[in-house]
């Protein structure tokens, strides 16, 4: 039985990833349950706007996270430490000033998921 697994999307249509974690959802899921690893600081939950805001429809590839801790895939895209779920190997974009710098004052340093720009 699977524990602290993100949502798995129901369909491919629309999806968006994070683009601070690069978890991949349905707006519906982040408006319903958030980003299982960024909530705390995001606020994505019942919060629309802010979905649209911090999450992109914009991304390349996927790679399904059974056990983050154990594989050297997840070790590879820096989401080892993940919730397990469906992540974008890259995602286009870059959150807003005001969640960069709300991440800054909490001590969270920022790494870009977008590898189009590299």
């Amino acid at each position: 039985m699977m524990q602290n697994c993100a949502g798995l999307p129901p369909d491919l249509v629309g999806l968006r990833a994070c683009m601070i974690c690069s978890l991949i959802k349905t707006p519906e899921q982040f408006v319903t349950d958030g980003c299982e690893n960024c909530e705390e600081f995001l606020c994505l939950k019942n919060n629309k706007s802010k979905v649209f805001e911090c999450t992109s429809v914009n991304f390349d590839g996927m790679i399904a996270a059974i056990d983050p801790e154990r594989s050297w895939v997840c070790r590879w895209q820096r989401i080892d430490r993940f919730h397990r779920g469906i992540y974008a190997i890259s995602v286009s974009g870059k959150p807003p000033s005001h969640v960069l710098r709300d991440m800054e004052n909490r001590g969270i340093v920022y790494r870009s998921r977008d590898t189009s720009q590299k």
